[in-house]
């Protein structure tokens, strides 16, 4: 199986499968997809989404604002089940503290995971109990979709260094991601009033994060309940994930 899922539209569309699990097992293949901006998708690329890959549920991270300004592109047209679940939304968000500017992106991970609970919760449970074929996304499909990334496969007992690796996977196509995020004069202005590390995707920023989150939880799994994941949503996912 090929973990990335070559798109004319999207530059980081991503298959979680394969990863080793904790007993020998591993996590299943084109069941859930990480991804950046679905909204440039191709109408070959809807196709294979639809017709190969089968994908039913869309889980949409970004903020109300992100998507009335791109729309929801052309899988809105898709008899799929779509889900709005922004991390940060309206004029509230972790980059509204004083003292974000100063942070490491690292500090800013654990920042959100804290602020969106709620949302990152909701998006554990609707993975859980998906019928078939999910995909999570962002603009990037780095900062919000790398969070729920790094918690999906925690709690699917992936072990830290592969969980490190998929988040920097993302480097290989990081300029490009940038460039296409630059055309855009809302990215344009978001970008510019973000720290310079905001445009990188370095092991250490996720070593720091899952350190820092289990510092504070215990685990990963304690850290989900906190969210409204229930011990029983876990086990689903576990049960639909892990093979």
């Amino acid at each position: 199986m090929k973990r990335t899922i070559d798109l004319a539209g999207c530059l980081n569309f991503r298959d979680l499968g394969g990863y080793p699990t904790a007993g020998g097992r591993r996590v299943r293949w084109r069941q859930v997809f990480r991804s950046d901006a679905l909204h440039h998708l191709s109408g070959a690329d809807v196709a294979r989404l639809r017709d190969e890959i089968g994908l039913g549920t869309v889980i949409d991270l970004r903020s109300t604002v992100e998507v009335n300004a791109e729309g929801r592109g052309p899988l809105a047209q898709e008899a799929m089940a779509f889900l709005h679940l922004p991390l940060y939304d309206g004029e509230t968000s972790p980059r509204s503290v004083p003292a974000a500017a100063a942070m490491t992106l690292a500090d800013r991970y654990v920042l959100l995971a804290e602020f969106a609970r709620a949302p990152i919760g909701r998006v554990v449970s609707t993975i859980a109990d998906a019928g078939g074929p999910a995909v999570y996304h962002c603009a990037a499909g780095k900062d919000r979709t790398g969070l729920i990334s790094a918690i999906l496969l925690g709690l699917l007992e992936v072990p830290d260094e592969i969980i490190v690796a998929d988040y920097a996977a993302t480097k290989e196509n990081l300029d490009a991601i940038v460039e296409r995020l630059l055309a855009t004069e809302g990215y344009q202005q978001m970008l510019a009033a973000l720290p310079p590390d905001t445009m990188h995707a370095e092991p250490e920023t996720m070593i720091a994060f899952l350190a820092r989150l289990r510092e504070a939880h215990g685990s990963i799994a304690a850290y989900a309940e906190t969210a409204g994941v229930s011990a029983a949503a876990i086990g689903r996912l576990r049960e639909r994930l892990i093979e």
